[in-house]
């Protein structure tokens, strides 16, 4: 044996080791973000939809926070043609745009293209709990052959690119925003790069989105056993919650699911022909799917009008009235609709009342007003909220 060889073999190993030891010790440990511990209300899930490619942490929520706000993720820089997530939804209407936005005065929005939305928004409350995939026609889910529109991730670059939002372009939306100061070093703190990218412009966006929790109506408090609900509001729980009452539990949950939505789709006898090219149908293919749309939550629904995907009531006494008494008889009409060969639940004008009653108890003031939730003040670059929101903030 060679043991000269040997011996310089050994030395070289060695050397090499102490050389990778040394630049360990000198190299900054990677960085990792603050976990955010999402607390579960009483009485919901505890199942979440969060992907593990894009845990909910602290940096994470604070940079989604600032990008949902910030006009310049339309891409654009002059004043008049900023928009934003929170330009359609508001959060004093529960993240919708609701009936007094003060752009969009029927409710309907429009982007800036100038072109309207397809379908009413959707409001962006409790999405953490949902499964069943987003959009009226759930188009956007884990069963998506389109593997770039699966999930709460993907609506953002769509926003981004339909005309019926910002009309932008998510390349002009990246150089745009890596250009802002600031806000590189809060990509770096959020996803260890300080290069901008789409999807993490997504990951942060989404995750502050999954924070949107509401969960204190005076219904949740009245569960918890902290208020009592009065008679009337009794009563419109009881016709909620039964069959020959008003019968709503099927489709909205019983008082077993506080998300007050099965997230599910149904044909609920609103129409009796099928023109739109963007109902359950035009995802699934599946004929019993004509004329069918997601069940929507009905938390803080006295704000989230105008109702139904296409608006077409603007208040919640027509649509008490519309269950009551307008439903129509069809092939597609879903057979939870227990009453449609009657015309509805044919509700006395005392029971609309109650109804209405209950329906006013799941309004939730506090997520209304909510902190966390409303437009910083101030941006990473030290503009204000009225400096980056464009013609679409409510002034």
């Amino acid at each position: 044996m060679n043991f000269s060889r040997l011996t310089a073999q050994l030395f070289i190993l060695v050397n090499g080791l102490m050389i990778l030891t040394a630049c360990d010790e000198n190299d900054p440990a990677p960085y990792v973000p603050t976990p955010y511990i999402l607390e579960i209300p009483a009485y919901f899930p505890t199942e979440l939809n969060i992907p593990a490619d894009n845990p909910l942490t602290v940096e994470g929520i604070e940079l989604g926070r600032y990008l949902f706000y910030d006009g310049r993720l339309s891409g654009r820089t002059i004043y008049d043609s900023l928009m934003t997530c929170g330009s359609c939804h508001l959060q004093s209407n529960s993240f919708e745009p609701g009936t007094d936005h003060p752009v969009f005065q029927d409710g309907h929005p429009y982007g800036l293209s100038g072109a309207p939305t397809p379908h009413m928004p959707l409001p962006l409350i409790n999405l953490v709990w949902n499964p069943n995939g987003y959009l009226w026609n759930g188009l956007v889910s884990k069963d998506n052959p389109d593997v770039a529109r699966r999930t709460l991730e993907d609506l953002v670059w769509m926003g981004v690119v339909a005309p019926h939002e910002m009309y932008g372009d998510t390349n002009r939306t990246k150089a745009l925003i890596q250009q802002i100061p600031g806000y590189p070093a809060l990509f770096a703190e959020a996803f260890g790069s300080e290069t901008v990218t789409m999807k993490n412009i997504s990951r942060a966006i989404a995750q502050f989105v999954r924070t949107l929790v509401s969960a204190n109506s005076k219904f949740d408090r009245y569960m918890r056993g902290e208020v009592q609900l009065t008679q009337q509001e009794l009563n419109g729980f009881i016709l909620f919650t039964t069959e020959e009452g008003g019968d709503c539990f099927h489709c909205h949950g019983s008082s077993g699911n506080p998300l007050f939505t099965t997230n599910l789709f149904y044909n609920n006898g609103k129409d009796t022909a099928f023109s739109d090219t963007r109902d359950r149908y035009s995802v699934t293919a599946d004929e019993k799917d004509r004329g069918a749309y997601k069940a929507t939550t009905l938390r803080n629904i006295s704000l989230t009008g105008p109702y139904m995907h296409d608006g077409r009531f603007k208040t919640l006494d027509e649509v008490i009235d519309f269950y009551s008494h307008q439903v129509k008889m069809s092939p597609y009409v879903n057979a939870l609709m227990h009453h449609v060969s009657t015309g509805g639940v044919q509700f006395t004008p005392t029971e609309k009342a109650e109804m209405k009653a209950f329906l006013l108890s799941l309004t939730d003031e506090s997520f209304l007003s909510d902190p966390d939730y409303a437009p910083p003040a101030v941006f990473p670059d030290g503009s204000s909220y009225q400096d980056v929101a464009g013609k679409y903030y409510p002034f």
